[in-house]
């Protein structure tokens, strides 16, 4: 059933990651945290001698090469928002991107469908094609779902070239699925030395340094009771509960000056830093620099541990779920693991298995089996890393991808039609009644103004082969409502006029 795992904790996924999404059951992840390609429309090969020697892959991407029919008729059938945006970007950009759209577009249906109602999701992309992305997750993940874009400093210091700017910085898009308050703590960063330097005051009582802070709302009046101390504040200043200030006074919180707004004690050693914006630069989450860094796997794109447990520790609880579709050389999982969370990776990369189980034994988190010594109860064995070649089962009845936002619902082919992609229905139909609209019998010039869409409607009963589909040109198509029969759609358009030229 929906919401129930059908997989295991620690489970690398071996291969294509399509299969694999398809095969969880929904509503079962917390969080995707992932870096998929870029479409950087080049190649991309690991550091020979280190830990991930051999690793490369391509980021080019060919409409003739790289996508499936299939991809793009369950987009058109089922997510029309999404076909939409990979043609613009077609028209705006080119083909490649158009292609990389694709790929990416119906692996991030199904990321949505496995999160839980209050799952969130973080993609990583640079200036290539984040703009692009950007638009397909509204498609899918819808506008209101937005959360904020994160700009992180990849690289420290200039690379300006004479003609531009330098690129240094990465872009990280971050949604909800919005069908639950969605899971969120405060990341904090260390105090600046001007922020601790705010910290001047000492009483001496052993406690540190302070700053006084405001104790309330601003309002007028000022304290309206006396706390006993005489009269401490001007006619306008702050409001607090009596109980609070007495509470504060008691605890040695409150600061009190005659002639003075009452002030709180914010002390140093009590501080958690200040809160992280969307602009990440410090050095805590600065990049892999190279060879000498203590992470570097020398694997193509690897991201540091710190930026990825910040995203998870944001965005999840100990004890949650966390999936990356792309996880490559494991940042994703390692920094899961750290921090206490259950995680599934997935990946085309052969050595991606054994990049885990080493990275795990590195970070002091696993061992081989039968290698626990005295004190290291805590540490797994690389046993309880699970390596899966083939897609689970799923036990939630098989939910679609995106009812959400199909316009129609999607039925199985039975076993006596013939199974057809939409070009070649499209074809057939053409052939048989020419670019003419079989709602209003409109004939047009361009076959192109024509669009396929279901007679009876699937939910209804309708069959999703060649027998079912019509030919509709943009008004009729808008027109029909899914409980509509081609007949009756024919009706309502003599009844809005829209018959113009028809002959029937």
């Amino acid at each position: 059933m929906a919401g129930t795992p059908n997989f295991r904790n620690r489970t690398l996924f071996h291969g294509d990651n399509l299969p694999f999404l398809r095969g969880l059951n929904s509503g079962t992840i917390d969080l995707v945290a992932t870096d998929p390609p870029f479409n950087k429309g080049r190649d991309f090969h690991a550091t020979p001698d280190s830990l991930a020697s051999g690793a490369k892959f391509q980021d080019r991407w060919s409409w003739s090469n790289d996508v499936e029919q299939a991809w793009m008729d369950e987009i058109e059938d089922s997510a029309p928002g999404v076909a939409w945006t990979i043609e613009a970007a077609r028209e705006t950009y080119g083909e490649d991107m158009a292609a990389f759209l694709c790929f990416l577009g119906v692996r991030l249906i199904e990321m949505r469908r496995v999160l839980k109602p209050a799952g969130s999701i973080y993609v990583h992309c640079d200036d290539t094609a984040g703009a692009y992305i950007r638009s397909l997750m509204d498609a899918i993940f819808g506008r209101e779902n937005y959360r904020n874009e994160i700009t992180w400093e990849r690289m420290q210091g200039s690379k300006n070239s004479a003609r531009n700017w330098g690129r240094s910085s990465d872009t990280i898009l971050y949604y909800v699925k919005g069908e639950a308050p969605p899971i969120w703590n405060t990341q904090y960063r260390a105090l600046s030395a001007s922020g601790r330097g705010n910290y001047r005051h000492d009483d001496g009582d052993g406690r540190g340094l302070y700053r006084i802070g405001d104790v309330g709302a601003p309002g007028n009046g000022g304290y309206f009771y006396d706390l006993g101390l005489g009269e401490v504040t001007p006619k306008r200043g702050y409001r607090m509960p009596e109980a609070t200030a007495r509470k504060l006074l008691a605890a040695g919180e409150l600061w009190i000056k005659p002639g003075r707004v009452p002030g709180r004690k914010r002390y140093l050693s009590a501080s958690k830093g200040t809160a992280h914006s969307n602009m990440w630069y410090d050095e805590d989450v600065k990049g892999i620099s190279g060879p000498r860094h203590p992470e570097d796997t020398g694997y193509p794109t690897q991201k540091p541990l710190a930026l990825y447990e910040r995203i998870i520790a944001a965005s999840s609880n100990p004890g949650d779920v966390v999936l990356d579709p792309f996880c490559g050389c494991a940042t994703t999982p390692i920094a899961a693991e750290r921090l206490g969370r259950q995680w599934i990776g997935m990946d085309l990369w052969d050595k991606a298995h054994r990049t885990v189980l080493e990275r795990l034994e590195q970070e002091g988190l696993a061992v081989p089996d039968g290698g626990r010594q005295t004190g290291q109860a805590r540490m797994i064995t690389f046993g309880k890393v699970r390596y899966e070649t083939e897609p689970p089962e799923r036990t939630d009845g098989g939910e679609v991808a995106a009812p959400y936002l199909q316009v129609t619902e999607r039925y199985d082919i039975p076993a006596d039609g013939s199974p057809r992609t939409r070009a070649a229905m499209l074809e057939h139909l053409l052939a048989q009644h020419g670019p003419r609209c079989q709602g209003c019998d409109r004939e047009f010039d361009d076959p192109r103004y024509l669009q396929l869409d279901h007679n009876t409607p699937r939910k209804d009963g309708g069959l999703n082969h060649i027998s079912n589909r019509v030919l509709l040109c943009g008004p009729c198509n808008g027109l029909k409502s899914n409980i509509y029969t081609l007949s009756g759609l024919r009706r309502e358009n003599i009844k809005q006029g829209y018959m113009r030229g028809a002959r029937g």
